[in-house]
């Protein structure tokens, strides 16, 4: 366990308890009538849920970074989260939301199909560059086709909950979202943890990492797999959640040695406790309405993108 790991891992166990008490309301356990009810049913799940989230989020931006060898990479580069956003607007403009599984499946089945739209265009010879231009071109299309179904809306009220979902959130979930991202999630995390040591040998250049015995394809697949359950199932449960992937990365990274197999967990870690500390402020805010996660995270990375901007700028000059 590197340090960075110890670090995030002491701090999100401190979060963990705060979250669960804070609210529009501050929950005391010892006056709150129903409090045990409260827990369990209301703020655990989206506790455990704002971490399977982060910590999914977090790890595929770390692993985006590594693979790419860009500090400004993030997951959304893949398409995978506008696809999965697509499949679950899809569910919403035609009334399959009503039911609790169908629009989690539909953003899963959305992110699947960027998946295999990315296989498809980059083939078994793509290198990073066409991979890379193949990723921007399905969430391009994937961004065009869901403006073009907001804009085709069959009522207003079609229109105000997809662009509502797409403005992510925590709001009303369950443990039935739990149960269905986290396996999912856990299962990206470990492909995306597997690829640690080649993506290692790939910051030598792909030359170096072949003589060292790494398959560049099959990496790539390995982080289409991992990336693609970690960021699909995010989004499907929670709506776009932007930024995590690349602030975390860069908060882990000057605590380790900046390889990319050490910054794997302690990114996930990051993620998780970014999210469920965002998740917990938007509760307390004093707003007429609950403000969106997926803004609220977004009012914080804006301003972060343009820091790191003008850092890089300095450092060219």
């Amino acid at each position: 366990m590197n340090r960075a790991t110890l670090i995030f891992a002491l701090l999100l166990a401190l979060a963990i308890p705060l979250s669960l008490l804070a609210g529009r309301v501050w929950l005391d356990p010892a006056t709150t009538p129903n409090a045990a009810l409260i827990l369990a049913e209301l703020r655990l799940p989206r506790a455990v849920l704002a971490i399977v989230v982060g910590a999914g989020l977090g790890a595929s931006g770390a692993a985006m970074q590594g693979y790419l060898r860009n500090p400004l990479a993030d997951p959304g580069l893949f398409g995978i989260a506008p696809g999965a956003a697509l499949g679950a607007v899809v569910a919403l403009w035609f009334g399959y939301a009503a039911s609790p599984y169908l629009l989690p499946l539909f953003a899963l089945v959305g992110a699947g199909g960027a998946m295999a739209l990315l296989a498809a265009i980059a083939g078994r010879t793509g290198g990073i560059a066409l991979f890379t231009l193949a990723g921007l071109m399905v969430a391009s299309l994937a961004g065009a086709l869901t403006a073009l179904a907001i804009s085709m809306a069959p009522n207003a009220f079609a229109m105000s909950e997809i662009v509502t979902w797409l403005n992510g959130a925590l709001t009303d979930r369950s443990w039935r979202e739990v149960w269905l991202a986290a396996p999912l999630v856990a299962v990206g995390v470990a492909l995306l943890w597997r690829s640690g040591k080649a993506l290692d040998a790939l910051t030598l250049g792909e030359p170096v990492a072949r003589s060292l015995g790494v398959d560049p394809h099959r990496l790539l697949w390995l982080l289409i797999a991992g990336i693609g359950l970690t960021v699909g199932a995010s989004v499907a449960v929670a709506g776009i959640i932007g930024f995590v992937g690349l602030i975390v990365p860069h908060l882990v990274r000057p605590l380790t040695d900046r390889r990319p197999s050490q910054l794997l967990i302690p990114s996930a870690l990051a993620g998780a406790l970014l999210v469920l500390v965002a998740d917990s402020v938007v509760r307390v805010l004093p707003l007429v309405t609950e403000l969106r996660l997926g803004i609220a995270l977004s009012l914080l990375g804006a301003p972060f993108f343009l820091w790191l901007l003008l850092r890089m700028r300095r450092g060219l000059a």
